[in-house]
């Protein structure tokens, strides 16, 4: 699977996460009337998703993503392709963290709603990371892929040979000079 589409899944997984977690909250936080706990979730749904999206504004990689790019390896075949299986393996702790807390909801409903803001912040703050990869392989001419490892296991790249792509300068007017 492309490192690209991962990221756009992890973003998009996250973002169903917390709107899942977010019914649930809501569902059981009603049964309750507990109208205290709705306002205190639901500020805290508001500074999860400024926090998210301070975070996610950078153009360009963070640092963890920096890394894995770094030291991915070069080859010039493309590893096994199952996108289900590497995303059930690469993203096991939001799916298991997801159903706990889901399955919390019925002992103490603020559980599945400070498991929403954390999913918020995750899914804003990774939210630009796929285009800064996707510049970064158009720029060297490579694409990178994620390459299946035990669950446990740190994630690797493997770079492949892609198309460079060559882009017209532009001017601070934003025309092509000349």
């Amino acid at each position: 699977m492309r490192f690209v589409d991962f990221l756009k899944a992890t973003v998009m997984l996250s973002g169903g996460a917390a709107t899942a977690l977010a019914v649930v909250t809501v569902l059981a936080a009603s049964e309750d009337a507990d109208t205290v706990l709705v306002l205190v979730i639901a500020g805290w749904w508001v500074v999860a998703a400024i926090v998210g999206a301070v975070l996610g504004r950078r153009a360009h990689t963070n640092p963890p993503i920096t890394r894995l790019l770094a030291g991915a390896r070069s080859t010039t075949t493309l590893p096994e392709q199952q996108p289900s299986r590497l995303l059930l393996n690469r993203l096991w702790p939001l799916f298991l963290s997801t159903l706990l807390a889901m399955g919390l909801a019925l002992v103490a409903p603020q559980i599945p709603g400070i498991a929403t803001g954390f999913a918020m912040v995750w899914a804003l703050a990774w939210r630009r990371q796929d285009a800064a990869v996707a510049a970064i392989e158009d720029r060297d001419g490579v694409a990178f892929y994620v390459e299946p490892t035990s669950p446990l296991s740190p994630m690797r790249l493997v770079r492949t040979p892609g198309f460079r792509r060559e882009m017209t300068p532009v001017a601070p007017n934003g025309h092509a000079p000349g």
